[in-house]
């Protein structure tokens, strides 16, 4: 089904923007793993809209109810099941979009596929509200990997209209060797704070004009080690791209150097091996962490490109789909003038998950559980 994701753990969201609630499912975790509920609360706020002036006025508390699979702080071993009950939604803004679909939005495709049965109040399955249950399932799994040693950061990288480089020429990407993770700021995802200033600068001025923007979120992973992964279509880019394009406003994900390794020789490209303390390391990590699908013990570095929010307050074209006529759209609601900064914990969610999935395959390859 095209909600669930996962081979060794089985994630499933269920839910609309607008509904009674928004969840998750998460099976195949195994039991006596500990859970910090406080801790992954403070993960989720990160995400929550209505906290400051780059996200959408919508209030919600987004405090998830579990209703099964933990006992006394502890996985049991049951399907883990929790549920973030909507209290904060007007759906009469969007009335007029079975006949009039946003551009920029999945209104047309979703009246095409579902026959107008689909619900549009806030898109619906197809809301970016979809993600607070991906960010539960996430916030768990990160808990897990740490314990384990395995970290997860990322950062905004860049917003679409600003340099990607500050006045200092400070580069606000992370040291592909080397990432520091406790760099980054929780407030506003970035490493660099003037380059963060000017961010939150233009996105002030885009949403004075009535318009949205988006931009690139870098994220790293640490404490891997080497032989997560599987060739062919089991690899470590495809398990963590397949994840991270559910999100919605995602666009592209590349990884280690990306679309610059096309242009580059092989003696460019190709990362130089060494050995440092019984431990085999590269000089370089251009390849990202991952050859062959496969984790070399050298940090995961990857970037997914967030689209402008489509929905924004000036006037757009559009068609009468009942009248079968063009016609002019004023979007209401409310809306993020920039979803990248709380598209940050999202990208570290499904990380996390898509690694713990491969955890979860490496010990049963070996026997470990």
């Amino acid at each position: 089904m095209s909600s669930t994701y996962g081979e060794n753990l089985k994630l499933s969201i269920f839910g609309q923007s607008h509904g009674a609630g928004i969840g998750m499912t998460l099976d195949g975790i195994p039991a006596g793993l500990p859970v910090d509920l406080d801790k992954l609360q403070q993960f989720l706020n990160r995400r929550a809209p209505g906290q400051n002036d780059w996200s959408t006025p919508r209030r919600e508390e987004d405090r998830p109810e579990f209703l099964a699979g933990l006992l006394d702080g502890y996985t049991c071993g049951a399907p883990i099941a929790a549920v973030i009950y909507n209290k904060n939604t007007r759906s009469k803004d969007y009335s007029n979009l079975h006949d009039v679909p946003r551009p920029g939005h999945a209104d047309y495709t979703a009246q095409v596929k579902y026959g107008g049965f689909q619900d549009v109040a806030g898109g619906g399955h197809f809301s970016g509200r979809l993600t607070a249950p991906l960010c539960i399932a996430g916030g768990l799994c990160k808990q897990w990997l740490e314990q384990e040693g395995i970290r997860i950061g990322a950062h905004i990288l860049g917003i679409a209209g600003v340099p990607k480089y500050d006045d200092d020429r400070d580069e606000p990407a992370f040291d592909t060797l080397n990432p520091e993770l406790d760099q980054i700021s929780f407030d506003f995802p970035v490493l660099s704070t003037k380059a963060g200033e000017k961010m939150r600068e233009h996105i002030a001025a885009v949403r004075a004009e009535g318009d949205s923007v988006g931009g690139m979120i870098e994220c790293a992973v640490t404490g891997l080690p080497a032989g997560l992964g599987d060739p062919m279509f089991g690899g470590m880019e495809s398990r963590i791209a397949s994840i991270v394009y559910g999100v919605p406003a995602v666009k592209y994900v590349d990884f280690g150097a990306g679309v610059a390794a096309a242009y580059r020789q092989g003696s460019e490209n190709n990362d130089s091996y060494y050995v440092e303390d019984g431990i085999v390391k590269t000089m370089t990590n251009h390849c990202g962490g991952i050859l062959g699908g496969i984790t070399n013990g050298m940090p995961l570095i990857f970037r997914a490109a967030i689209k402008p929010t489509p929905s924004i307050s000036q006037p757009q074209q559009s068609v009468s789909l009942s009248r079968m006529e063009n016609t002019t759209l004023e979007i209401k609601g409310r809306h993020d003038p920039c979803i990248v900064p709380r598209a940050v914990p999202v990208i570290e969610a499904a990380a996390a998950i898509a690694i713990y999935d491969a955890v979860l395959a490496r010990r049963r390859e070996i026997g470990g559980i």
